[in-house]
């Protein structure tokens, strides 16, 4: 399993890019990635592979963010 994933931020270009988060993002796409080139080279170019985020009206973050792993609580006995 890859420890990071690929975050794409598809949003709107009024929106200032600091601004730009999941919670604003009009669609994200969350992808596995097995290192931090290929979260920066390669989310770029899936993206574009899937025509998605095209024209004047939006534009692409890609964030790398590290795999959270939750760990479940035993039930009590």
């Amino acid at each position: 399993m890859a420890d990071l994933l690929t975050v794409a931020l598809i949003c709107a270009s009024t929106l200032p890019g600091p601004d730009c988060s999941r919670e604003t993002a009009l669609d994200v796409i969350v992808m596995p990635a097995n290192s931090i080139m290929e979260c920066a080279m390669g989310g770029q170019a899936r993206i574009a592979s899937l025509g998605l985020a095209t024209g004047p009206d939006v534009y692409v973050k890609i964030r790398c963010d590290r795999r959270e792993t939750v760990v479940a609580a035993r039930p009590a006995d």
